[in-house]
């Protein structure tokens, strides 16, 4: 337990989740006290080199308070009415609060959909990137404005789980009401103990996990099935009290708060797994011996100046083959280009794909990241 607990004082990129009730001091309105405690934690993270993306829920609690609303809205229209409210102040704490540190934030509103559809997934993983990338702190909620019964989460601790699937983050951070997760209820069984670290895919769990709160839609079990999702990419999941003092910083020193539910394999290992086993290609990049030789010795992305032909019709965000020019395939990946767009910059540099094609999706073919070797 000691090492896997050490790993997150290693770990490079943290996905943190806080819930409604945390954010919302269990529905009397937002915690801008707390709030700022959280950023505090954060900006500090940011500061040792630690990539942050924090995902919010809070939105329609956080309009249940604007408005006066003692329960939770039943009807959809009024949840998404409530949302928009509420989206409106959450939005501005979280932005006045980073900016105390000299930090931007940026608004990313998601619904099951984007990460269902390949397009819409690439696109949102480089925006994510190019956020991160210029500093910016991603908040992230699910877009619960718009939102019908067919696309939403259900609640953001999936969304938070996708988000590290997303951007292959070392760990998902689940700020919580509750210490962990307990062996019982702790609020009904005295002699609950806390469950300090065990496998995210350990089916007891979802046997002993509690149901939803008042104000959120997540309970224990949807944090236990989270962790299940954020470790088919690698990525642990930690399930703690917000309520804690420094609480983010203590974790990232190793200290053994909440429950850990760990995956059995790295984040890139797991992403590799995934790409080189479960989708079908469909089409193929042929590559000179120069882009063979980076690819396999340097772990680079594959550029568009290293690729001689395109065979087949793809669409952004499908599988691909690489291969030499005598066929042999060299890796695999999720492509960046449709096949009409690839066979327009192969040959040409990064920087001349926005003079060929009018725009620039990504500045590479396959980002090393949606690459693996075969």
């Amino acid at each position: 337990m000691v090492d896997k607990r050490g790993k997150l004082a290693r770990s490079k990129r943290w996905v943190v989740k806080i819930g409604s009730s945390l954010l919302t001091n269990d529905g009397r309105g937002l915690d801008e006290v707390a709030i700022n405690g959280w950023v505090d934690q954060l900006a500090a993270l940011k500061k040792e080199g630690i990539e942050v993306v924090l995902v919010s829920s809070g939105a329609v609690a956080a309009g249940m308070s604007r408005l006066g609303l003692k329960e939770r809205p039943r009807e959809l229209f009024q949840l998404q009415a409530a949302a928009a409210v509420g989206q409106m102040g959450l939005v501005q704490v979280w932005e006045s609060s980073f900016a105390r540190h000299g930090l931007h934030t940026a608004q990313v509103l998601m619904t099951h959909d984007d990460l269902s559809h390949r397009t819409r997934y690439l696109n949102a993983r480089s925006t994510l990137r190019g956020l991160v990338d210029w500093g910016v702190v991603p908040v992230v909620n699910e877009n619960d404005t718009v939102i019908t019964s067919e696309i939403a989460f259900g609640d953001n601790d999936t969304l938070g789980a996708l988000v590290a699937n997303l951007i292959v983050a070392d760990v998902l951070i689940i700020l919580t009401d509750q210490k962990g997760l307990f062996t019982a209820d702790p609020r009904k069984d005295p002699s609950a103990t806390l469950i300090s670290e065990a496998m995210a895919g350990d089916e007891s769990l979802e046997m002993i996990a509690g149901g939803g709160g008042r104000l959120g839609r997540g309970g224990m079990l949807t944090k236990v099935r989270a962790a299940k999702v954020a470790a088919r990419s690698g990525a642990a999941t930690v399930i703690v009290s917000g309520r804690e003092s420094d609480v983010l910083l203590r974790l990232r020193k190793g200290e053994g708060l909440g429950t850990m539910l760990v995956s059995d394999q790295s984040p890139q290992a797991a992403r590799k797994q995934w790409l080189a086993g479960h989708l079908q290609a469909r089409g193929k990049l042929v590559l000179d011996p120069g882009a063979v030789v980076a690819l396999r010795n340097d772990g680079v992305s594959l550029l568009p100046v290293g690729v001689k032909a395109v065979d087949g019709d793809f669409s952004r965000g499908e599988m691909v083959l690489c291969v030499n020019e005598q066929g042999d395939v060299v890796a695999r990946g999720l492509v960046g280009y449709s096949a009409d767009e690839a066979r327009q910059i192969i040959g040409h540099s990064t920087r001349e794909i926005l003079d060929v094609l009018g725009y620039s999706a990504e500045p590479e073919l396959v980002h090393r990241d949606n690459l693996v070797l075969a």
